[in-house]
């Protein structure tokens, strides 16, 4: 048993006593200089909250646009922030990325072209989570019709440049931000101007050939750049990925810019993010019909080839593929990047073989020795030929006939999952295309060519070997992809 009344004893007990003492009150004091730091900012917001203006000068946006800001320092806030309140802000961010990521995070610059749906959110979280330099690239103005899924615009910025709205929300997040915001449109003559001193740049425009100008010159210029494919008419959360621009799939937008950089010299290297869902069953809104009598339509358009019907999106689709882009780039910037990312159904070897016997069967039908478009393997290799022509249906064409137009089923009922899957040219008069390219099992294939006959003698319609029936299914399923291709034209 311990005696107290031991002088040693006596001094242990004083020390630690003492020691405790000491903790409390160094505790104690943190905790208020804590208090008193966050006192005097709520209270330096609250003066600066209270001198802001309510409204906004829409005039003050459109005029010198072309000549942007030299400083960027934010209107409400002076002075240098403390760097202890900045990693406190962040401390979340430091715990993920740790203190070499945080650097490299909060040293990098993003290039933001293309402010609407995609682009805002993902301007958002990169301030949020630490980004210090950004430029936001966009000529468009808040609509009424923004605000279903722009991250920042409010009643009040209706009639303003999204950039500007954007900007003085970042800027009442993260107080040391540097935001260029440029009421412009991104140009490849000249491209160099707006990509200056880049890290990243975020690709979220909606007009096609825009998009692939400003992929192409990131490709050639060696500008890391990650690319928004369509979020519009699409509903499924679960279907949306990350992956190269090579291996997208289903996707109509991302196939046309994967074919038109193709042409250009470009097959990789662009990371993007993008929606395996075929759009539903729904429209662009109309236009009023006077508008058809003014004269062409597309010359309705602000710029050249830039969509004037407007295409149906719910606004949480956009929201998320912004939150995808950021996360990728903060991920890349802080030198922890994705490497694996979960791979969607692909079956390339069904597809190939699929494609392979169209390739024999179009031969035996045309008697012509044809070639693929695009020759992805050894195994599509044709030796050609002086009278060579070429497959107008290449393998993303096969993929989405099988899985999207045709649900992976026969078009014969009852519509069974063919355990040799064909694809069949169903009007043999009429050119092979994708909305005349059917799935069927390999007995009913043989069948249809049989009693089809041939081009130049043909024997029996196509719904006279079946029905009418499966004349409306073939039909319905051609509607379905010209629809699809509505949304890309």
């Amino acid at each position: 048993m311990m005696n107290f009344h031991s002088h040693q004893n006596q001094l242990v007990a004083t020390a630690v006593g003492a020691s405790v003492a000491t903790a409390c009150l160094i505790s104690a004091y943190s905790a208020y200089s804590r208090r008193e730091r966050r006192k005097q900012l709520t209270e330096e917001i609250s003066r600066s909250l209270s001198t802001h203006k309510s409204s906004l000068d829409v005039n003050s946006y459109t005029s010198n646009t072309s000549t942007p800001p030299t400083t960027y320092q934010s209107d409400e806030f002076s002075g240098k922030y403390d760097e202890e309140l900045i990693r406190e802000q962040l401390a979340r961010n430091y715990a993920f990325f740790g203190d070499d990521g945080m650097d490299k995070v909060r040293r990098g610059k993003v290039v933001v072209v293309g402010c609407g749906g995609v682009g805002s959110w993902a301007a958002v979280m990169l301030v949020r989570s630490g980004i210090s330099r950004i430029r936001l690239v966009d000529f468009d103005y808040v609509t009424l019709s923004s605000l279903n899924r722009h991250a920042t615009a409010t009643l009040t910025d209706v009639g303003t440049p999204k950039v500007r709205c954007i900007e003085r929300i970042l800027k009442k997040i993260s107080r040391w931000v540097e935001v260029d915001a440029r009421v412009d449109i991104w140009r490849k003559e000249e491209g160099g101007d707006l990509l200056e001193g880049a890290d990243w740049v975020i690709d979220a425009i909606d007009n096609i050939t825009t998009k692939v100008d400003l992929l192409k010159y990131c490709h050639d210029h060696k500008i890391k750049v990650f690319s928004s494919m369509g979020a519009g008419a699409k509903c499924d959360p679960t279907r949306i990925q990350i992956s190269d621009i090579s291996s997208t799939i289903y996707d109509p937008l991302a196939r046309s810019v994967r074919r038109r950089l193709r042409s250009q010299g470009v097959s990789s290297g662009i990371p993007v993010v993008y929606s395996t869902e075929v759009p539903g069953d729904v429209k662009l809104l109309p236009l009023p019909e006077e508008e058809f009598q003014k004269g062409a339509v597309k010359e309705l358009g602000v710029f050249d080839d830039f969509r004037v019907r407007i295409l149906p999106v719910l606004g949480p689709l956009p929201s998320i593929f912004g939150l995808y882009v950021a996360t990728y780039i903060l991920c890349e910037l802080a030198g922890k990047p994705i490497l694996n990312p979960l791979p969607i159904k692909n079956r390339k070897k069904l597809y190939e073989r699929l494609l392979r016997d169209l390739l024999h069967r179009e031969m035996k039908l045309t008697g012509e020795t044809i070639k693929s478009v695009v020759q992805t393997s050894p195994a599509l290799l044709i030796l050609t030929a002086c009278n060579t022509s070429k497959l107008p249906i290449d393998e993303d064409d096969v993929s989405l006939i099988f899985e999207d137009v045709h649900r992976g089923r026969s078009v014969i009922p009852p519509h069974n999952v063919p355990s040799r899957p064909v694809l069949v040219r169903w009007d043999i008069v009429k050119p092979l295309t994708v909305d005349n390219c059917v799935v069927m099992e390999f007995g009913e294939a043989e069948k249809h060519y049989k009693e089809s006959g041939s081009r130049e003698d043909p024997l029996k319609r196509p719904e006279d070997i079946w029905s009418c029936e499966v004349k409306h299914v073939v039909n319905r399923r051609a509607e379905e992809l010209r629809r699809e291709r509505e949304w890309v034209m």
